[in-house]
Parts: C-alpha cells; structure tokens; sequence
C-alpha cells in the first residue's frame, strides 16, 4: 500500500533499487543532484544529471521535458560521499515551450510517487499550495543510519533553478541552470503533452480557460489553472497591473537548503494520524538520545585530549615550568574548550529543532497520549476502539530538561508496572491512580476493569475517586489475608482459564457471562497481608498475566519485601519501575542514557479527572455495564 506523505514526512525505503514516478499534466523538466549530509553538492562536475547529461551513478532522468517522467534510482550504486539525492522539477519556459504555463500556479498539481522496480507503490506526494514558483525541490532520498528513506520537500523557488542550485551550494548556478535550458531546447520537438481527453466521437476535445464547449468557430488549449489562479491575459508589451486587493506580495525569501524542516505533527511513517504520531514521538526520542550522545562523547574526547597533552607537557622537564609551560597549558585548554563549544552548538542546533518540533506536536497529541495538563482533555469522549499507545509519563535529559518525550507504552499492556513507594508513599499511590485511571478512560466502556488490594487500607484516600466517580462498579478494595487470597485466587483461575482455551484451540468458547475485559490489579502496601501462597500467585500474574489480559500496577518499598531475598527478584525485574517524584533511573536501549522520569500526575487543584471518570460512568448505561 502506498504511503500518502505530507510536506516534512518521511518514509523508509525497503530496497536500493527504485523508480520515481512524475505526473505533472504539463511538460516539466526533470533533474537529480547528488548532495551531502547538509544537502550541499557533492563532487566535481558529477553532482548534477538533467536532460542534457541524464546519467549519473544510481541515477538516470529523462532526456526530455514531459508531462510524465520516470526516474531510475539505485541507491547501492551511490558513492559514499553521498547522502541525499534530491529530485528536481522546472518548467520549461515559454522560449523553450510557447503557451507553456508561466509559474507551478498556473499548472496542474504535480505527483511524484516512489516504486519498486515492478511498479509497486512505496510512497506518493502531491505537492499543493503552489504560486510563482518555477523550480521544486520535490522530494529527497536521505541516507540516515545506513538505511534509506523518502522525505517529501515541496519547496519551491520562485526564481526558478538559479535560485535553487544557489541553495544547493552549485559554485555557477546560473550556467547550470543555463545547460539544462540549452539542453531542453535541443528536446523541444520530442516535449511529450498528455492526451486530451477523447470525445464521444473520438475526437479530441478543446475546451476554454472556463471549461464547458468552446464559442462557435473557436478552439484553444486545455486551461488547466485553478480557477482561482486564473488571471486575465496581458497585453503584448505591458506590466500586469497589481490585484485590486493590494499589491503583489513579495517572493517570499528562500530558505536554505541545510535550514531545519518547519517542524509538523504526523510527521512520521504510519497508517493513520495516531500511528503517525506515535511513531513521531519515538522518533524524537531516539534523535534526542542520540544528539546528546553525540555532544557528551565529544566533550568526553575533548577532555580526554586535554589530559594527554598535560602528560606530554609534565613528562618533559622543558615544558614542565615557567613561561613556555603555562602558555602550552593555556593552548590545550583552548582546544579543549573550542571542541566542547563546536559540539555544543551542534547539540543546541538539534535541541532547538527537537523544542519546536515538540511544541507542534503537544497540541496534536490525543488524549492518550497526552498529559493530563493538556486541553485536549477538557474535550475528551469516551473512545469507542483501542487505542495504539497510551502514556505513561515523560522523559528528558540534563541537557535540556524543559524537553520532555511522552513514555508511550503498547496496548494491552506486556508487562507489569511498579510504582516504587520507598520515597513518599501517599504520592506514590496518587501516582498509582492516575495511571489506572488513564487506562480507563483510554478504553471502550466494558472493555478494563480495576482491582484494588489495599490490606492495610491505607490507599483508601487515593482510590477514592475511582470510586466517588461512578465509574466503576467494584467492590471495596479487598482488605486483610483473606481478601488477598480470595482475589488472587480469582484472578489465577482466570488466567488458567484463558490458557487452556487457547492451548485447546477453543479461545472463542469460553463460558457464557466470561467478562472478557482487560483487568488491572492495583496492589499497595505489598507484601503487608500476603503469605508464601499469595507471594507465589503474584509472581504468576506478573509472568502469565499481561497475555491473558490481567495486569498488575504494583505500589511497594522493594525494602518490605527484603525477607523473601532473591525469591522475589523475578517479580521486580518483570515490571516497569516507576516512581512518583522526578527519577533519573530509566535507560534507552541505544547509548543506555539515564532518563529522568516524571509521572503522569494530575496538575493541583484540576478537576479533570474527576470529569473524565464521570463521562465514563455516564457513559456505562447506554452500553448496559
């Protein structure tokens, strides 16, 4: 299925050998240039292949201007100095093509789409919202990571492909742009139009600039501007006047080619908008691991340069004092703080487009995955399908720590939460409660229910509101030994159950009335009221539960529970540890960096999620729960 992209979207590419496919509806021309990482011309005379010159290595365009292109792309063929390849597109002119149109707003919406070499789709821009410009900057083919994806630009210039290679780094813009002129019009006469569209006769058809069947004795052209980029012809040797509006705006300035992307939320590969800004998400997590990854090992190098050249200096006795000594000194902390300071401006390059980039994407973000303190909440409705994530909390780094990533975890859940109480044990609770209610109003009515085992009853106070909603019908947390056993008890039955249904290839038969709902357990306090049989049932709920569709979100000191020694080490490692105050003790599975980690905690004094919990028990007769 081929991707739809949007301008700043990417998508990765499954093969180095391609096709790029152009449906311009006018002749346009066709052009490659090879760039490096900042999109700047690579090479000496081998950047560049266009009509005149259409072969370069991995790459072939056409040798004339058309209304449809075909471009051959092979991406193992490019030489390692190459790391985007960027597909051009320019309109002829009138010298070259009479009644060609005169800018991209006065011709048909141009579609570039990406195939396997048998034609099957990968992505496909369109590229709307065209004026003045005679020149685009298509799309690119980016190397990132040794793998190879597809962004779609859209860019473009209005002071056609001089303007564009100037961006591009060409050192004679002009004369590119002049042998490419030169070599289309050596092709005028093998300029390829589409077909008008055949009449009921087998005749073409003419039609005029407002559409419909010429006037009596009259033929023209097909008219193929937007209605509303029509404009009246100009007479032979006058100016346009101005629109009565105003006057003609500006050409807006060109933005360099190795300027940061305007940031826009979606911005990712992915199905649909939620999978799109999911996958968005994560993606600004990894490119912020890895930029601060980049700059802490650079500072780490330069440190280290540092300590060898003051070893070199103390192991000679020339340089070891006096003048000449300090003035050596001086010059290595000098290199030293040149190279932390070129890292740092590259790191707060990156932050700044990760900042704004984070800033486009909050507003966008559903309910799940957005913070409690986000407005998208006060217009919240219950869902009606799963949804593909939900947050957890957030993330960020020294470095920048008014950046914050959303932690989104998969739905249903696979694996267990803990929510480590030894800090502050009525916060850690509030913490509790918050995930779980997020998971309720993040799934259909009737389809998650909550457990609460508080023995002690010291979490009465925090679970109220699961309660003082109406958004749940439970009963009271199960309390004392008893109330542990019994509840675990049920949930392990369940759980083997469900189990012997799947493993006997009977998983739609269960009993009738089986409550086939999603269930979390919140458990606080432990292991106060539990025994050797209850600690053995908890630690098969952490390991079978979560595939069976019953969770655990578990509230404890891991020091309570020091007695079991290494018995219960299994359990902690199953579960996600969170905490309810700011924790640096999450680590990426890329450069292992010590995330700091906030929970999802209910700003003071909102009432949203009270308001939350009763739409959903305001919602639970109409589905008769």
């Amino acid at each position: 299925m081929t991707a739809e992209l949007v301008r700043g979207q990417n998508h990765p590419l499954p093969g180095n050998r391609l096709e790029i496919r152009v449906s311009a509806g006018t002749p346009v021309v066709a052009a490659v240039t090879l760039g490096d990482e900042a999109g700047r011309v690579v090479g000496d005379g081998d950047w560049l292949a266009h009509p005149g010159e259409p072969q370069l290595a991995g790459v072939e365009v056409p040798r004339q201007a058309a209304a449809e292109h075909r471009l051959a792309v092979d991406l193992g063929a490019m030489p390692p100095a190459v790391h985007r390849v960027h597909v051009l597109l320019a309109l002829p002119g009138a010298a070259a093509r009479p009644g060609a149109p005169a800018d991209f707003g006065a011709a048909p919406v141009p579609r570039l789409t990406v195939t396997t070499p048998d034609g099957t789709g990968i992505a496909g821009f369109t590229i709307t919202g065209l004026g003045a410009e005679t020149a685009l900057l298509a799309v690119e083919l980016y190397r990132r990571q040794s793998a190879w994806k597809v962004r779609a630009v859209g860019q473009g210039y209005g002071g056609g492909l001089p303007a564009l290679f100037l961006d591009q780094g060409v050192p004679d813009p002009a004369g590119a742009a002049e042998a490419i002129h030169t070599a289309v019009g050596h092709e005028q006469a093998r300029s390829v139009d589409l077909p008008a569209p055949p009449t009921s006769a087998g005749r073409p058809a003419d039609r005029t600039a407002g559409g419909g069947s010429p006037p009596s004795g009259t033929t023209g052209p097909v008219d193929y501007r937007h209605p509303r980029r029509r404009t009246a012809p100009a007479r032979p040797g006058l100016v346009p006047p101005p629109r009565e509006a105003g006057p003609v705006p500006p050409t807006p300035p060109q933005q360099p080619a190795d300027a940061p992307r305007v940031p826009v939320a979606g911005d990712a590969a992915g199905r649909s908008m939620e999978e799109r800004l999911y996958n968005q998400v994560w993606g600004m997590f990894e490119d912020l691991s890895r930029s601060v990854a980049a700059y802490r090992s650079a500072a780490d190098f330069a440190e280290s340069r540092f300590e060898q050249e003051l070893d070199r200096l103390l192991a000679d006795p020339r340089t070891r004092g006096g003048p000449a000594a300090e003035a050596a000194r001086d010059a290595a902390q000098g290199k030293q703080a040149a190279l932390v300071d070129q890292a740092r401006a590259v790191l707060d390059r990156d932050l700044a487009q990760l900042v704004a980039e984070a800033e486009a994407v909050e507003p966008a973000l559903p309910p799940e995955f957005a913070g409690w303190e986000n407005p998208v909440w006060h217009g919240y409705r219950v869902p009606g399908r799963l949804p593909l994530a939900v947050r957890l909390g957030s993330l960020c780094l020294p470095e920048v720590p008014e950046l914050r990533i959303p932690l989104l975890s998969r739905l249903p859940l696979e694996r267990g939460l803990w929510m480590d109480s030894a800090e502050d044990r009525r916060a850690a609770m509030e913490a509790a409660v918050a995930i779980a209610a997020r998971l309720l109003a993040s799934h259909p009515v009737g389809a998650f229910a909550v457990h609460a085992l508080d023995p002690a009853g010291s979490g009465a106070t925090a679970l109220a509101p699961l309660h003082a909603g109406g958004a749940l019908v439970l009963p009271p947390p199960a309390a004392g030994a008893a109330g542990v056993s019994d509840l675990l008890s049920r949930l392990t039955d369940r759980v083997d159950l469900i189990q012997m249904a799947r493993r006997g290839g009977a998983a739609d038969d269960l009993p009738p009335g089986f409550d086939t709902a999603e269930q979390l357990l919140i458990v606080n306090e432990f292991p106060y009221g539990f025994d050797d049989r209850s600690v053995n049932q908890l630690r098969y709920l952490a390991d079978e539960g979560p595939s069976a569709g019953v969770h655990l979100l578990v509230v404890a000191d891991r020091e309570d529970a020091a007695a079991y020694g290494p018995v219960l080490d299994p359990l902690w490692r199953s579960l996600l540890r969170l905490t309810p105050l700011p924790s640096d003790h999450l680590a990426d599975p890329w450069v292992g960096h010590a995330w700091t980690y906030e929970p999802p905690l209910v700003p003071p004094g909102s009432r949203i999620l009270t308001d939350v919990l009763r739409q959903l028990a305001a919602a639970r007769p109409a589905y008769g729960t």
